[in-house]
């Protein structure tokens, strides 16, 4: 074991050295990393970015605007002339369920449709109704909601007809970046299962659902494993990359689960970034899988069973740009829980795991006139752990030896207290794994499993590990039968 996941100098860096490209919901990172995963001091870069929203539900970004991101990451990370030829392979993951039409010189005819884009509600009622979603689950993993092709597709048969019917394919984000890096779109198994539209089992994607979303499978690109890179010929831009293997593009949840250390089923991640979600890698499908969890193919051999969450960071940032918020905000989070906190149920962006309600939006309930800022804002974290619980409580039968809570990502970070209260509402440890850009560190391992299997890995590096405390979890055990009966009346359809 080489130590801690801390960074190291490029002198000090074991060979090869991988570059790891992370497309998240508020930026682009990329940075190098050595054969052990560490970090190299000084080679990294960040873009941010944000989504192009409207109250129609409407959730993009610009592909090329990215694509350009990403080439500026590269300027900096690989243009340093100390790397030579050190750089062994390009690894990269992005935020899932993206959509893009594409024509067949591969130009965006479409913006990049976000996991968070809701416009095909009404498609998803509409496939609900023509079509067994049980049945779909057990074969693809994945419910009908906004956040996968088939009812986006649907919905853009009647939206947009003229871009469906002059689309040649469509691609992730991802596979549109690599398309304009090395001229090839190469989607790893994990990107294609995000789609809705893989068999879990097979590999294959799903007959009935690729009739129901108007597409065949050969506009899809072929689903390929993550450990199989192609060497293809980089831009003369980047000499450092002449000998560099480019890896398929993976997505974030997949690569989080990786950087936190959560490599079995004893792990249970706790993604804590814009969006959330609770995360087990299995060997194998979950059979039978539950209603309320996604379980993804994301390799040959393994599968990713969860649910997520839409709004986490995102109920933050929006707290804090919202609210008249104090500086004491560490203090907030670490009191004990009050009846006075508001009751919320934070869907700012709708709801996916485990009631995949897609249309949801936020109820804050209990406010009175009495309700400062900092109360409001604990009500919102609080109603963000209990959207964590309901999906743990669905995820247990399925994952039973789980015996680790490891949390990572930017609220994580920014409000390590905040896991307290996680804890508490989860009635279990929740470990904070410091590491920030933990997704990147688990894209750049995954190429080096491939790249430097033998290289023993760094450990990666924890914080505090954060016990529940008894009166604390009676409390939210009320809160949280509270929290049932509001979404029944309000959400539950």
């Amino acid at each position: 074991m080489t130590g801690t996941d801390d960074d190291v100098t490029l002198d000090a860096a074991l060979d090869p050295l991988v570059v790891a490209l992370d497309i998240g919901s508020t930026a682009s990172r990329g940075g190098v990393h050595d054969a052990s995963g560490r970090p190299v001091h000084g080679l990294h870069h960040k873009v941010p970015h944000a989504f192009t929203v409207a109250p129609d539900g409407t959730s993009t970004i610009d592909p090329e605007r990215v694509t350009t991101e990403v080439e500026e990451i590269l300027d900096a990370v690989a243009g340093d002339p100390r790397l030579g030829t050190r750089i062994g392979g390009v690894a990269m993951d992005t935020f899932a369920a993206s959509l893009i039409a594409v024509d067949p010189a591969g130009r965006a005819l479409t913006p990049c449709l976000t996991y968070a884009d809701s416009r095909s509600a009404a498609a998803v009622t509409e496939l609900r109704e023509a079509l067994d979603e049980r049945a779909l689950q057990q074969r693809t993993g994945t419910r009908l909601h906004t956040s996968y092709h088939a009812p986006r597709l649907h919905w853009l048969a009647t939206a947009q007809p003229r871009v469906v019917s002059a689309a040649a394919a469509w691609w992730s984000l991802g596979e549109f970046i690599l398309d304009r890096l090395i001229g090839q779109p190469l989607a790893g198994t994990s990107t294609a299962a995000w789609t809705g539209l893989l068999n879990r089992r097979t590999g294959g994607y799903d007959a009935e659902l690729l009739a129901a979303a108007g597409i065949a499978a050969e506009q899809l690109s072929p689903p390929r494993d993550p450990t199989e890179p192609v060497h293809a010929a980089a831009p003369t831009r980047w000499p450092a990359l002449a000998r560099a293997a480019w890896f398929p593009v993976i997505t974030d949840g997949f690569a989080s689960n990786l950087g936190s250390g959560a490599n079995d089923a004893t792990v249970l991640t706790a993604a804590t970034a814009t969006s959330g979600a609770l995360r087990v890698l299995l060997d194998g499908p979950a059979d039978p899988l539950p209603f309320g969890l996604w379980n993804y193919r994301v390799d040959a051999r393994r599968t990713l069973l969860g649910g997520a969450i839409n709004d986490v960071g995102r109920a933050v940032s929006w707290a804090e740009n919202t609210l008249r918020l104090s500086p004491t905000l560490a203090e907030v989070l670490a009191a004990p829980p009050s009846d006075a906190a508001p009751l919320v149920l934070p869907y700012f962006t709708g709801e996916r795991a485990p009631g995949w309600v897609g249309g949801a939006r936020a109820t804050l309930g209990g406010v009175s006139a009495a309700t400062d800022a900092d109360t409001m804002f604990r009500g919102i974290v609080e109603g963000v752990a209990m959207t964590y619980a309901r999906v743990a409580d669905e995820l247990h039968p399925a994952a039973p030896q789980v015996v680790e809570v490891a949390a990572a990502g930017r609220v994580s970070n920014d409000h390590p207290e905040w896991l307290g209260v996680l804890a508490d509402v989860l009635g279990r440890p929740v470990t904070h794994v410091t590491r920030r850009r933990a997704t990147q560190r688990g894209t750049a391992l995954l190429a080096l499993d491939v790249l430097a299997p033998d290289v023993p890995r760094a450990a990666r590096s924890t914080g505090r590990t954060y016990e529940p405390r008894d009166a604390h979890v009676a409390h939210y055990a009320g809160r949280r039968a509270r929290f049932a009966e509001v979404y029944d009346a309000l959400v539950r359809r």
